[in-house]
């Protein structure tokens, strides 16, 4: 098996694949920066973002699914948002740590797709799942009447599998797709993770059907879902200006808040990611973005939901004390 440069026992030139078009089977991450320094103090930056994304999305979900009084629908998606942020960050941040520390910056073609697939898989159900939370916020302010029968438990559980089987056919989908092709080289995937356009910048040949193929999956799983989010609020938007009561505008417009600054934070940089002109795109802006909804966002959302939920702040108090009686007893 013929491999990149930071193997260094083989010897051998990247150019070799392209003499004897043979595929490459292991790729090179790029280096965060050459000075041992800077490197240290970003690994311990993502690693802290990684530790506290990981703690607030488990607590959340813990509290969720301990407490009775959050055994509601707007609850229930936001367990599965945590659940769904822990692979999320899972599946993208210990090998960027691992890189951050590590010489050997190497990663199998096949390690390289199985990250790609859990990536695709958790962004874009992500993706349906905010739309499937502003559906049922618009349910809540716009129908509250019809509130619970419209959004019961049946209707929950059948937008969260779809949300979840969606990010599983387009990321088998693109996966498969890409690593269908044969890659010539260079070895080194210019970014920190098995992202879709930088590994497909590597492959040989004609890439315009996978590019073709990408537009509609964002188009189709990032515009559509965004625009039914826009869409929800612009009939919640309507509905709260009607109100007669200040204090009922402000307990609707404060339930959604937190959800469309979570939006907010996550569709901003995913557009701005894969929805502009391929000309424009920069490698060290792509990467700076990139770590962005990958770390930064996941961290803030157990952190603003919250901070802004007085029912998840109870929840969370009251299971991080249910030890506390047992302990005494002991």
């Amino acid at each position: 098996m013929i491999s990149c440069p930071f193997f260094q026992e083989m010897n051998i030139n990247c150019s070799l694949w392209q003499e004897n078009k043979l595929s490459v089977k292991h790729f090179a991450f790029a280096k965060f920066s050459e000075v041992p320094e800077e490197c240290f103090l970003l690994f311990m930056l993502i690693l802290l973002m990684f530790l506290v994304s990981l703690t607030g999305n488990a607590l959340i979900a813990l509290a969720i699914c301990t407490s009775s009084a959050l055994h509601t629908p707007m609850y229930f998606f936001l367990a599965n948002l945590s659940f769904l942020e822990i692979g999320y960050t899972c599946s993208v941040i210990p090998k960027m740590l691992q890189n951050l520390v590590s010489e050997v910056r190497g990663i199998s073609r096949e390690g390289c797709a199985t990250q790609m697939f859990f990536f695709i898989f958790f962004g874009i159900t992500e993706c349906c799942l905010l739309a499937a939370m502003a559906f049922d916020r618009y349910i809540a302010i716009c129908s509250p009447l019809h509130y619970a029968t419209r959004m019961n438990r049946g209707v929950c559980a059948h937008l969260a599998i779809v949300s979840w089987g969606m990010g599983c056919i387009v990321g088998l989908g693109q996966t498969n797709f890409i690593f269908s092709l044969n890659f010539c080289g260079p070895c080194e995937i210019d970014h920190f993770f098995c992202d879709l356009p930088p590994v497909l910048a590597l492959a040989c040949g004609d890439t315009s059907q996978n590019e073709a193929a990408i537009f509609v999956a964002v188009v189709l799983c990032i515009s559509s879902p965004f625009l039914l989010i826009i869409y929800s609020y612009v009939r919640i938007l309507a509905a709260v200006l009607v109100m007669p009561s200040p204090e009922g505008r402000h307990k609707a417009l404060s339930t959604c808040s937190s959800h469309l600054l979570v939006v907010t934070l996550f569709y901003g940089s995913a557009s701005i990611t894969y929805l502009r002109p391929k000309s424009s795109h920069l490698p060290g802006m792509d990467k700076l973005l990139a770590l962005f909804y990958t770390a930064v966002t996941s961290m803030m959302n157990p952190i603003i939901y919250s901070l802004r939920n007085k029912e998840v702040k109870a929840a969370l108090r009251k299971t991080l004390s249910l030890k506390k009686p047992l302990a005494i007893n002991r």
